[in-house]
């Protein structure tokens, strides 16, 4: 079990509060001026990869998620670490979407590529199509016609996938009409959409 020590230090200049790893000399000084600071704080916490509590009930179904075209490594990344952070059996990369063999992409992932499976497929489209022959349930985020509120969704016992389209022009409209459902995101303020990461955390949290 790995253990970190860490410190909170206030600078005595300016007054900034930051935490610093304990016995690394980076952090002595105060990041912002430079100048002397003062511990106010020695914490420790468990930094071992084993340490999150695991769910003890064993699922007998796969949640995953597929990635169609999504342009941005960064992106891509986020939401690998989300999707270990809920529990995601899967990653399915399609068309354009970078994997992990790209730096960009491991840089946010901070590891989770590993923890999460992933496949890279040329064609979603005969991806789905397999995936819907095998009796997994398909549910795609987006903004349609035929969409539903995420609140609504009641998630499923079975096998089940959920597709994210490109950044830009959306979800693959084919992928769209193999969908059992779709979903969208209500949004309250001026912008209609989230970006696709922090989209995808919603829709997972959803589908737990």
């Amino acid at each position: 079990m790995s253990i970190l020590n860490f410190e909170i230090r206030r600078c005595n200049s300016c007054g900034l509060r930051y935490p610093a790893q304990e016995g690394n000399s980076f952090g002595i000084r105060c990041p912002i001026c430079l100048g002397e600071t003062t511990v106010v704080l020695k914490k420790s916490i468990n930094a071992s990869e084993k340490s999150r509590e695991k769910d003890a009930r064993k699922k007998d179904f796969s949640r995953a998620v597929l990635l169609d075209n999504i342009r941005s490594a960064w992106n891509v990344g986020s939401i690998f670490r989300s999707a270990d952070g809920f529990g995601l059996d899967h990653a399915y990369l399609c068309g354009i979407t970078p994997t992990p063999e790209i730096e960009a992409v491991t840089k946010t992932s901070l590891g989770s590529e590993e923890s999460v499976p992933w496949s890279q497929h040329k064609d979603a489209v005969k991806l789905i199509q397999g995936l819907k022959k095998e009796g997994w349930k398909i549910y795609a985020l987006e903004e349609d016609m035929r969409a539903g509120k995420l609140h609504k969704l009641t998630p499923s016992r079975q096998n089940s996938v959920l597709i994210l389209g490109s950044e830009i022009t959306g979800v693959d409209p084919d992928l769209l009409d193999l969908c059992d459902e779709i979903f969208y995101i209500p949004m309250h303020g001026e912008k209609r959409s989230l970006n696709v990461a922090i989209a995808f955390s919603v829709a997972a949290f959803a589908l737990r």
